[in-house]
């Protein structure tokens, strides 16, 4: 583990993420939002920061909520998005605009997606509206995944855990 890493794990008191990475939530709203497309109720938004390291990735999942996504440092990020009605989409989250990079994107509600860094680390930020709730958050199914998108095996393969 490099030095910063260590020092941003320790700095952000950042914990290991069920989906891989290391995480910590820095903001839930205290209001709610009460709908019964969430079964009850939901914070109006949360946040966290999100940290990837080499030869980890974060496996594809989808939540109830559209979630933002803000590049901090360290290396692109790469975001695989296998949209609900269909198709990908690969985003670049990083710093160099030049290279068709992007500071900042988002991922609509129901869409499975996957990361992962392209050198030693990447430092990013998720915003969910309305909140996260680990209610609403699905790991993929490789199968499954399979069958739905069949176009887009190499990746379902590698950013999968089953």
């Amino acid at each position: 583990m490099s030095a910063r890493i260590a020092a941003l794990t320790q700095y952000l008191q950042l914990e290991p993420h069920p989906e891989g990475g290391f995480f910590k939530e820095t903001y839930r709203s205290e209001e709610l939002l009460h709908s019964p497309d969430f079964g009850g109720s939901r914070n109006l938004l949360t946040n966290i920061y999100f940290l990837l390291t080499a030869g980890s990735f974060s496996a594809f999942h989808r939540i109830s909520s559209d979630e933002l996504w803000n590049f901090h440092e360290g290396a692109t990020g790469i975001i695989h998005v296998l949209h609900h009605q269909g198709g990908y989409t690969k985003i670049n989250l990083g710093a160099v605009i030049e290279a068709g990079e992007t500071f900042q994107a988002v991922i609509h509600a129901g869409d499975w997606f996957a990361s992962e860094t392209t050198g030693d680390y990447s430092l990013v930020g998720c915003a969910v509206a309305p909140g996260f709730d680990f209610k609403d958050f699905e790991m993929a199914d490789r199968a499954k995944l399979l069958l739905a998108f069949p176009d887009y095996s190499e990746i379902i393969e590698r950013l999968t855990r089953n």
